[in-house]
């Protein structure tokens, strides 16, 4: 077999037999186990000597669904070790439950507005309660690296979540836009960062909120991106399903549209898989960020 391209490594055959030999030896290894040995013994760490055991865990995943590995069953509903399928909330979470009180009237009222860096357990299985209930895309988690942040007022209300995780693939659009070749998209890529989720709460209705949140995110997410992994972020990208929403906000914040998607997905090897339309937007990090994201 040649050489694979999974989740941004090089495997060869001697990789995924010493997987399979992993497993074969621990059994009794849950998914965590077997991404946290891998990524020691492949010594995949991130830019400040974190080690990249969630990468390892989407690269094993990833690995399933091709049919090249076969994974212990998930212990957890999602796979995700941070839940107990069928435990009682904690406490703190059922006093979350009910709906606040609804918040509107003008931005300035609500001022200042900050996002917080969410970082502990607590913190990110409440950005993933307010995303499962009230996004409509719902929320299945992170996976590799990301950044989430929970907005709140100066009364200290929760406004809003975003989450930035892995940029996607290959985006005609996009990649046309930073006008990078195969090989530079392939090396790069780390530096480009998606937001897969941004909802303002839906008992809040607050006039340019949402540009508000956009551009603070765009002023600081570089630099925790770089406190968190080790290394900056120079673009941002989302997608906006052209059906659904408008984008003022994205526009208002600095982003700008490069294009659309093609309406297939990364598994759509025949091209029959349909989904939405989505138009691409995107914001520039730097102002030097084609030379960066294009360099050899």
């Amino acid at each position: 077999m040649s050489l694979i391209r999974v989740q941004g490594r090089l495997l060869s055959q001697a990789d995924l037999e010493q997987i399979r030999q992993l497993r074969a030896i621990h059994p009794q290894w849950s998914r965590q186990q077997l991404s946290l040995h891998l990524a020691q013994l492949w010594q995949w760490r991130n830019g400040v000597g974190r080690l990249k055991d969630m990468a390892a865990r989407s690269l094993l995943l990833k690995l399933q669904s091709r049919g090249l590995i076969d994974l212990p069953a998930p212990r957890t509903r999602n796979g995700n070790s941070n839940s107990r399928a069928g435990a009682p909330l904690p406490l703190q979470e059922q006093l979350w439950s009910a709906e606040p009180s609804p918040i509107n009237g003008p931005l300035n009222n609500l001022q200042p507005v900050r996002l917080a860096l969410v970082g502990t357990l607590a913190e990110r299985r409440r950005v993933s309660s307010l995303l499962e209930r009230y996004h409509y895309r719902g929320y299945n988690g992170a996976v590799g690296e990301n950044i989430q942040y929970l907005a709140r007022d100066a009364a200290g209300r929760e406004l809003s979540v975003m989450v930035f995780g892995a940029a996607a693939w290959k985006v005609a659009a996009r990649d046309q836009f930073i006008g990078w070749s195969v090989t530079q998209r392939q090396t790069h890529l780390g530096l480009v960062a998606n937001q897969q989720r941004f909802l303002i709460l839906p008992w809040v209705q607050v006039p340019h909120l949402a540009s508000h949140l956009l551009a603070q995110a765009g002023r600081r997410l570089s630099a925790d991106w770089q406190g968190r992994y080790g290394h900056p972020i120079w673009l941002l990208e989302t997608f906006v399903e052209q059906e659904r929403f408008v984008a003022t906000a994205y526009k208002a914040a600095g982003w700008i549209e490069v294009g659309q998607t093609t309406g297939r997905t990364r598994q759509d090897a025949h091209r029959t898989i349909q989904t939405a339309i989505k138009r691409v937007w995107v914001r520039a990090l730097h102002p030097q960020f084609r030379q960066r994201l294009t360099a050899l």
